[in-house]
């Protein structure tokens, strides 16, 4: 009989550890868990994406003594937020709790987290490091600090007053699970994920003391910033489906403005008429642009409604730039004594209305639900 777990009865408790080369820290998880588990049912889903230590044969090893299961990945997709997703989907247990393998997460507080769930108090419990009474063995620098708040406030809206929302120790009911809309996780913020579109109603912060690693490797790279950044835009764009596609074009239309902006008026100065240099510097914020494109084409790739998103921008931006030349050979000819400032609001105004309703038609605003919300409004 293994420990915490009868062979004839399921599970109460799925635990879904992600990993990738923890080999070296899978004994001494096991042991914890077990002892913190001990006298309930529970069951250990490892998520393994394609280690390259020697993982397998651990969890292998570890199997003839705990109740474990490794799934393994050979071709990960979605980073840690899709292994976590993978475990639960395979999940038996009425409570689901994620926790990393790196001993950072203390297997000791998950009776502490699960008992707000258990008592009904809350939908969601997260090991917070922030609330009263939780701490970090590592002191964070200034710059790690102003970071860190920055991404909490980012992520605000959808986590409300919860001080730790990036937290990856934490639990829910499955029925909880089972209530989520257009799961679209990337990186490693599953939490953040689940809280936002679960449907959840009261999330408890349990306090928790945050360890060193001591072995292996940090998952925490610029990359995996990156991918926050990306899943963020997710959520806005499911959280707020209307106002986030515009904010979005507001910020790519002030970048592509900034840069071209100075380059127009040292065309003017230069000796170019206010035309000439409008059509000259409009390339420049068409350029900027397809930079936010190709970030938009790379991250929402399976979100997106055409086949060809490069050929229809160069068809957008080339209508762009015809309605910037209209635009300023207008305001030349019919604004009088038009200022260089007066010629470059109006040529690029006039790009702007154009790439605001030819990019709204072709959807090319690259919304991360939209191919879901298009589904549902035909089914509908």
């Amino acid at each position: 009989m293994r420990d915490g777990q009868t062979a004839h009865r399921m599970p109460q408790i799925s635990l879904i550890i992600p990993t990738i080369n923890e080999a070296e820290n899978l004994p001494a998880l096991f042991q914890r868990i077990a002892a913190a588990l001990a006298g309930r049912d529970w069951e250990a889903i490892i998520v393994d994406d394609a280690s390259s230590d020697d993982t397998p044969a651990v969890c292998a090893n570890l199997s003839k003594d705990f109740p474990l299961r490794l799934l393994s990945r050979q071709y990960p997709t979605n980073g840690l937020s899709g292994a976590v997703l993978h475990g639960m989907a395979e999940a038996k247990g009425e409570f689901l709790v994620v926790l990393d393998a790196d001993l950072q997460h203390p297997p000791e507080r998950i009776g502490a987290l699960l008992e707000p769930l258990e008592q009904k108090a809350a939908d969601f419990a997260v090991g917070s490091r922030y609330v009263e009474g939780g701490s970090m063995e590592e002191r964070f620098g200034l710059l790690r600090r102003m970071l860190s708040r920055f991404a909490t406030f980012l992520a605000s809206p959808f986590a409300g007053p919860v001080r730790d929302p990036m937290s990856g120790f934490f639990a829910l009911r499955t029925e909880t699970y089972l209530n989520a809309k257009r799961l679209t996780p990337i990186g490693y913020k599953i939490g953040l994920e689940l809280m936002c579109k679960c449907q959840v109603k009261a999330v408890r912060e349990v306090p928790i003391h945050f360890g060193a690693r001591t072995r292996g490797q940090s998952k925490l790279s610029v990359k995996e910033q990156y991918r926050y950044l990306a899943h963020l835009s997710r959520l806005y764009d499911y959280h707020f489906p209307r106002a986030s596609p515009i904010a979005k074009f507001l910020i790519v239309l002030a970048f592509s403005w900034i840069w071209a902006a100075p380059l127009y008026l040292i065309l003017s100065k230069a000796g170019f008429q206010t035309f000439q240099a409008a059509v000259a510097a409009y390339p420049l914020a068409a350029l900027i642009t397809s930079l936010f494109h190709y970030r938009y084409t790379r991250t929402q790739k399976a979100f997106l409604s055409t086949k060809t998103p490069w050929r229809d921008f160069f068809f957008v931006s080339l209508f762009e730039w015809c309605a910037c030349a209209l635009g300023a050979l207008w305001a030349a000819a019919r604004v009088q004594h038009a200022s260089s400032i007066d010629v470059f609001v109006i040529s690029f105004g006039a790009a702007a209305v154009a790439r605001y309703l030819l990019r709204k038609e072709l959807l090319l605003d690259v919304r991360g639900i939209r191919r879901e919300i298009r589904r549902d409004e035909m089914a509908a």
